[in-house]
């Protein structure tokens, strides 16, 4: 959806919902112009959601975090995998259905809010076992839940991220708490979080808007969970997701759009277009030669802006892929880093 010629993205989508760890914060830091475009787009008319695959804090504890961070929001506006997992039950047992809770207050309170029963986990009127992290969950919580599902108790996980970041560095995440249980159990568990497509659904049932954005740094899971919710992505470079990233991504992996930051909600989305020298957006034409990327400028002296920054990821992306859905090998690009908007192009 390109929307008219010259209109920004925050006006061709008029419901943006936005991944937080690497989009909005970073250890615990706002990310540079997050909190002003999301302002700006919000002023614009764009309705404004902030999704996440942390199923331990509750709306309001997720809102008062980005307050802080001066970026304003209320408990509507965020959508929790909690809440996506709490529907999936809800759709499928109705109103108070006993569900066992293997997880933190995030996913207790998503229960009772969906008008669900949570009881504890060993509980003989439990319909089903609902899981998400809970870092002080007890050992002999866990080991019984999975005996339950393991003999027939149906499961439905929040999430599978397998890390999650700390003050420590990445720690395990409930991915990995998944796994284990999967691998006693024999079970594979409904998910409710990115990159199945519950969470984006729920966000679309709790938030207005008619055409959604999902603007995330990470291409397995929002990107894909995009995909997967047939939902135009903006990636921005700001979180996890590297330029070898890029290059890797395989074709449910792969943006609508990309952008150095969350200014490009302001410009209109930028497109590749090929050439015989390869792929072009803005300044920047990107080739592949010998399996080596390559890129050159075409742009002045004057430094290179945002709205070149996000060219020059999309001209590569564009070269990258080709290569790769040629060869089945990415370009090797060693030696090439994004832009410096401010500096000159080179």
């Amino acid at each position: 959806m390109a929307g008219p010629q010259g209109q920004s993205l925050a006006r061709v989508y008029d419901l943006l919902m936005f991944d937080l760890d690497g989009v909005v914060y970073v250890d615990g830091h706002a990310v540079e112009h997050a909190a002003e475009s999301i302002a700006e787009a919000r002023k614009g008319g764009a309705h404004i959601a902030f999704i996440t695959n942390n199923a331990s804090r509750p709306p309001d504890q997720v809102a008062s975090q980005l307050r802080d961070l001066g970026v304003a929001a209320s408990a509507g506006d965020v959508v929790t995998s909690s809440q996506a997992a709490a529907r999936v039950l809800l759709e499928t047992y109705g109103k108070g259905a006993p569900i066992a809770v293997l997880g933190a207050d995030g996913l207790v309170a998503a229960m009772r809010e969906a008008g669900l029963e949570p009881v504890p986990v060993g509980d003989p009127q439990a319909v089903a076992v609902a899981s998400g992290y809970a870092p002080d969950l007890p050992w002999r919580v866990i080991m019984r839940g999975a005996t339950l599902i393991r003999n027939g108790l149906p499961w439905v996980a929040t999430n599978t991220d397998l890390t999650l970041k700390t003050d420590d560095g990445l720690a395990p995440g409930h991915g990995l708490l998944v796994r284990l249980i999967s691998d006693f159990a024999e079970v594979t568990p409904q998910v409710a979080g990115k990159p199945l497509r519950p969470l984006l659904d729920e966000t679309r049932r709790r938030v207005e808007g008619e055409r959604p954005l999902m603007v995330g740094d990470r291409l397995d899971t929002d990107i894909a969970g995009a995909h997967q919710a047939e939902t135009d992505s903006l990636l921005v470079m700001t979180g996890v997701s590297s330029l070898s990233d890029l290059l890797s991504a395989a074709e449910d992996e792969r943006p609508t759009w990309i952008g150095q930051d969350l200014t490009a909600l302001s410009r209109p989305g930028c497109l590749p277009e090929q050439a015989d020298d390869g792929w072009r957006a803005g300044p920047w034409t990107a080739r592949v030669d010998d399996g080596r990327m390559t890129v050159t400028s075409a742009g002045s002296e004057a430094g290179v802006d945002a709205g070149d920054a996000d060219a020059w990821w999309t001209a590569v992306a564009a070269a990258g892929w080709a290569h790769l859905d040629g060869t089945g090998s990415p370009a090797d690009a060693a030696g090439l880093t994004g832009p410096d908007p401010g500096a000159s192009p080179g």
